[in-house]
């Protein structure tokens, strides 16, 4: 298992754009991934899951990983919680 924390730095905060971005990217991996913030958790597979949670700029987040490509898995995950996204308005 693998333990690492991010903080949220997109403007915006984890709004729809970025979240599918991250499922996206969580799906290519075999192993569980859980994110866990504001006294909520979710898998990284979950759209839906993530959004309720409402990360917002300086959110600290815990990212869980287990399973193969557990590592890879999680530095993923740190990257792209703590992207600042440029997407058009």
């Amino acid at each position: 298992m693998v333990e690492r924390k991010a903080e949220i730095k997109n403007n915006a905060g984890i709004h729809v754009r970025p979240t599918g971005l991250i499922v996206q990217a969580a799906r290519n991996f075999s192993c569980s991934i859980t994110i866990l913030a504001k006294g909520m958790d979710s898998d990284a597979r979950d759209h839906f899951g993530i959004l309720a949670i409402g990360l917002q700029k300086g959110d600290i987040v815990e990212i869980t990983t287990e399973g193969e490509k557990e590592e890879q898995a999680a530095e993923t995950m740190v990257e792209l919680f703590e992207t600042e996204f440029d997407f058009p308005k």
